[in-house]
């Protein structure tokens, strides 16, 4: 089945990383991961405690036991909406990283290069990359909201949606990464990934389901790129190869 497929995508990246070879281009999007995470993670729980006890002040007393429901509620809430957040800012600064990352993944899995540009040519595509970066951006704003509104106003329902829409983004995020190298265009990857979304919701599940699991998060951006190059050298790269 496509979804479990993908889901094995993602997992093919733990081992990936580790790779002879690989290694060094993980540590730059690695090091950028902690250090974004770890300074925003210390903001968050101390907001999640204000909004908590915000909300605990206005609980008459024979209802105080709600805040042994509020917390956990709260909290789920908050890692699902971060998750997506923050790894949409972090590979935003990670973008020529990742690309970089992608393109070295590729070269392993195939023998083959995907571009014989040097340093300086590679820096002349980092404002490629990053209006790639925005493109992606501008996809996401308008339907994140959307879902947004749902997850909070219907409950269930809203959730369901909202993992789904995480999931897609999740897919669109990184995989997306070879087909830029392959200088493939935003709008056309999109319907590549529409036409195998069995592959594109099991990869993203399984990325923002990791992207919730403490510490293991902190290695979640290069394992995802690492598995989003493989989904795309097995089962895309074939349309593009000279």
């Amino acid at each position: 089945m496509q979804l479990g497929k993908g889901f094995e995508y993602f997992l093919s990246g733990f081992s990936l990383i580790s790779q002879k070879g690989l290694k060094r281009f993980v540590l730059i999007p690695l090091l950028i991961n902690l250090v974004l995470f770890g300074s925003s993670l210390f903001f968050i729980i101390g907001w999640i405690e204000q909004g908590v006890n915000y909300v605990n002040g206005y609980l008459p007393d024979f209802l105080s036991w709600l805040e042994f429901i509020i917390w956990p509620i709260a909290l789920l809430l908050v890692l699902f909406i971060y998750s997506m957040v923050f790894t949409v800012i972090t590979n935003f600064i990670a973008a020529p990283f990742n690309g970089l990352l992608s393109e070295k993944v590729e070269l392993y899995l195939t023998g083959q290069r995907v571009n014989d540009d040097g340093l300086a040519d590679l820096l002349k595509d980092v404002p490629r990359m990053l209006g790639r970066e925005l493109a992606k951006l501008m996809y996401y704003l308008p339907k994140a909201l959307l879902f947004l509104i749902l997850l909070l106003f219907i409950p269930v329902f809203g959730q369901v949606m909202w993992f789904l829409f995480s999931a897609w983004m999740f897919a669109v995020q990184y995989i997306d990464y070879p087909f830029d190298n392959h200088k493939i265009p935003f709008s056309e990857a999109r319907q590549h990934l529409k036409q195998k979304q069995g592959l594109s919701y099991g990869f993203g599940s399984a990325v923002l389901i990791f992207s919730m699991v403490p510490i293991v998060n902190l290695i979640v951006m290069p394992v995802a790129v690492c598995g989003a190059t493989r989904l795309f050298v097995e089962n895309y790269r074939i349309n593009y190869r000279a």
